[in-house]
């Protein structure tokens, strides 16, 4: 049997913004998605680490760390490349699950790796890892409902219910997704979960 005391073979980290006012906005979606996560592996993700809340986690076999950097979206990567450079993690081995505003809202994609697409946390992993190489899981929260919308205002909005629902819905869709990762399967996650 895995013990939760075994070094993490992978982190999982959600991105979002620190503080109950942000708990459930856009933004948060990634937040949301480990919150699942946790829940799911009877995880308890609230040790204060690597300047985020993190937890151990046995997922799919594999021992891992949950983690939601308390260092503001924009700073994201401190926290993340900290815990990844400590437990001597190569970037293949950070998942990272975020917000998508070009993408419908429940829709998932998964990418082995790619660019930030104007997304301030994933530029911020970029620079604190050194690469974009490293496998990711974008949720969508789109479509702005009027293009001249400030971004950082649609972002910062609260989902609403209806919104809610069909993101939960979507849970354990991306949990499915990360076990097909964490097992070594990143094609056939993207075949399976890619909407």
């Amino acid at each position: 049997m895995l013990s939760l005391r075994q070094k993490p073979k992978y982190l999982v980290v959600g991105l979002g913004n620190p503080g109950r006012e942000y708990r459930l906005t856009r933004h948060n979606v990634g937040f949301m998605a480990v919150d699942y996560l946790a829940q799911t592996a009877k995880a308890d993700v609230r040790r204060l680490k690597y300047h985020a809340l993190t937890g151990n986690a046995v997922i799919a076999g594999v021992p891992v760390l949950l983690m939601m950097p308390q260092t503001y979206m924009n700073l994201s990567g401190e926290a993340v490349g900290e815990a990844a450079r400590f437990y001597k993690l190569p970037p293949e081995r950070v998942i990272v699950i975020f917000d998508d505003v070009d993408l419908p809202i429940g829709t998932l994609r998964i990418r082995e790796k790619g660019s930030a697409g104007g997304h301030n946390g994933i530029k911020s992993i970029i620079a604190h890892l050194g690469t974009e190489e490293f496998p990711r899981v974008k949720i969508g929260i789109g479509p702005k409902p009027n293009p001249e919308m400030d971004l950082a205002d649609y972002v910062l909005q609260e989902f609403t219910k209806d919104d809610q629902k069909t993101l939960f819905d979507r849970f354990s869709k991306v949990a499915d997704g990360i076990e097909l990762i964490l097992k070594g399967d990143i094609r056939l996650a993207q075949s399976r979960i890619n909407s």
